[in-house]
Formats: C-alpha cells, sequence, structure tokens
C-alpha cells in the first residue's frame, strides 16, 4: 500500500477536532461523575431515614430518638452528604423520620437538594389472638 501524501489544506485538522470534542468529553464525565455523587447522597439520606424510623419506632421511642439515629448515622457517612435538617413525627402507629441536605456538586453553583423519608410501625405488646 503506498502512503498517501497529505494535502497542504488538512494540516492542523486534528487540533480543530480535539478543540471540539474534547469539551463536549468533559462534559460527559462531569455530568456522570455528578451522577454518581447524586445517587451515593440520596442512599446515604434513605439510609439515615431508615435508621431513624427504626430507633423512632422502637417500643420505647420517642421522636428524638430518631432524629438522634439519623444524625448519628450522618455523621458516621462521611461528607458526600450535608445535612440542612432531620426531623421525625411519631403517633400510636407509625414513626416517620424526614431527612432534608444538599449533595456534593463538582458542577459550579449547583447544589442539588435531596429529600428523603422512612416510615416505620411502632412497636407494641398485643395480647394473644388481638390484631393489630
Amino acid at each position: 500500500m503506498v502512503p498517501r501524501k497529505r494535502r497542504r489544506d488538512e494540516r492542523g485538522a486534528a487540533s480543530i477536532e480535539m478543540v471540539v470534542l474534547l469539551p463536549a468529553l468533559f462534559a460527559v464525565l462531569f455530568l456522570g461523575m455528578q451522577g454518581a455523587l447524586y445517587y451515593h447522597a440520596r442512599t446515604i439520606a434513605i439510609a439515615a431515614a431508615q435508621e431513624g424510623a427504626r430507633a423512632a419506632a422502637a417500643q420505647d421511642g420517642r421522636s428524638s430518638d430518631g432524629v438522634q439515629a439519623a444524625y448519628a448515622y450522618l455523621n458516621g457517612a462521611g461528607d458526600s452528604f450535608k445535612v440542612s435538617h432531620a426531623s421525625a413525627d411519631r403517633t400510636a402507629t407509625t414513626a416517620v423520620v424526614q431527612v432534608r441536605g444538599h449533595a456534593l456538586s463538582v458542577i459550579p453553583g449547583w447544589r442539588p437538594e435531596i429529600r428523603q423519608h422512612a416510615r416505620a410501625e411502632v412497636e407494641r405488646l398485643t395480647a394473644p389472638g388481638e390484631t393489630r
């Protein structure tokens, strides 16, 4: 095969292609990373809400126990989820814990908000044959 000679007007074409394609490649990389950070922070928020709901739904549990358990879980989970608020509500039959915060962001000026809640039935003693 005979090597083809480059024409004079094609010089620099690779540089132009890189200038056009490199920003698109970086955008795809950063969006993928942002998606992973959001998903990870959402998973942490769900787990914290579930921990809080379990603590609040214990037989002798209180709403404050649920909030403390949620914050304790979040403190041990690292810095990928920044908590702005955790709250709990306990009734005679259910306990609900809500966690709200922000995921880390690689996109300047954008802080995706995450809100998650978990519900659990309150533990209570029942007599044999009694239904809830």
